[in-house]
């Protein structure tokens, strides 16, 4: 009997943790989206299913797919580093929060020049990508560079063939530091790209990967790509004058002194700001949710995660140099943003 009794604990215990299991893989969160912030979420989701037992499965597809997505209602929340206007938002029924920073960064592929070899301007830049700088050993990027001895080599520019927040922080500095640049191609997550030699590469991934198997190449990448591929990145002069390299304490700089709400929808632009060591092209990722979801128990669980990643995560962040929210900024999201969202 004592063995019979044993058995049916047995069973009934097995059918428990299968359900337990069924239950916690029916609470894991989607998203879809930017591919900039992807290492970062995959690191959080990675420490926080150890935690809660709660996964993500969050597709990095790009900016614009993230809209998307979140729009047909496939996924509990979009990404995107290109913010949605206010008016859009409200139309839509969503609102936006910032969830990371981080910055995108010029790399290269030229034989004898590594990490922070070259430096550039943001005007010569904007010249390179448009085609008018066409060659590595040009005047003005060589007098950027004294004593350095660059290639007569063609610049292949790579850039994202996707819809891309990426693309939008990149053309939205360009447009910023060049009249030319913001006249005949201006800002966008997909735009017409004007150098002859232009190449395109699928997300963040695939620029990077064009970048590093193409010699002459010049790219953009958020920096945890750059640095996971080991590519080598320029020094970039900021609004100060002062040539800088892209990591966390640049970045943080930048974002300083960063206003969130004065921007409809907390969709502020922070690329070339002002300060010593702020990095020029520094943006932040944002996370679009439904103020009324049709799965309100998927929306608790998104928050859940970001509420857990704000409050332990900023170390993940900071190893892969991003720069995570400051406390008070995350305290106003969650009594001004979140309050917005009805998951009762």
């Amino acid at each position: 009997m004592n063995t019979k009794r044993t058995l049916i604990k047995t069973v009934a215990a097995a059918a428990f943790a299968s359900l337990a299991m069924g239950s916690a893989l029916a609470a894991d969160i989607t998203g879809a989206g930017a591919t900039f912030p992807f290492p970062i979420y995959a690191k959080w989701a990675e420490a926080y299913k150890k935690e809660t037992g709660v996964g993500l499965n969050y597709q990095s597809i790009g900016s614009s797919g993230g809209i998307r997505q979140i729009r047909a209602k496939t996924v509990a929340f979009g990404a995107s580093d290109a913010p949605v206007k206010g008016e859009d938002l409200d139309r839509d029924g969503m609102v936006q929060f910032p969830a990371i920073i981080g910055g995108t960064v010029p790399v290269f592929n030229l034989d004898g020049f590594g990490k922070g070899d070259l430096r550039v301007s943001g005007p010569v830049l904007a010249d390179m990508f448009l085609g008018k700088i066409s060659k590595w050993n040009d005047p003005k990027l060589a007098a950027l560079n004294p004593g350095k001895k660059l290639p007569d080599m063609t610049i292949t520019i790579v850039h994202r063939a996707d819809g891309s927040g990426t693309t939008f922080n990149w053309t939205d500095y360009l447009a910023t530091v060049s009249k030319d640049w913001l006249d005949t191609v201006g800002r966008g997550a997909a735009v017409k790209w004007p150098a002859p030699t232009s190449v395109g590469g699928k997300g963040n991934e695939g620029v990077a990967a064009n970048v590093s198997r193409t010699k002459g190449a010049l790219g953009y990448v958020e920096y945890a790509y750059a640095k996971k591929n080991n590519i080598s990145v320029m020094a970039l002069q900021n609004k100060d004058g002062n040539f800088v390299m892209p990591g966390d304490d640049t970045f943080g700089a930048a974002a300083a002194g960063a206003d969130w709400f004065s921007v409809p929808g907390m969709g502020l632009s922070i690329v070339n700001q002002p300060g010593a060591t702020a990095y020029p092209v520094t943006t932040a990722s944002f996370i679009l949710m439904y103020k009324q979801p049709a799965d309100k128990a998927q929306s608790i669980e998104v928050l859940k995660y970001f509420d857990w990643a704000f409050k332990n995560g900023k170390q993940l962040a900071l190893d892969l140099d991003y720069v995570p929210l400051p406390d008070v900024l995350t305290k106003q999201i969650r009594e001004r943003v979140w309050s917005q969202i009805n998951t009762k």
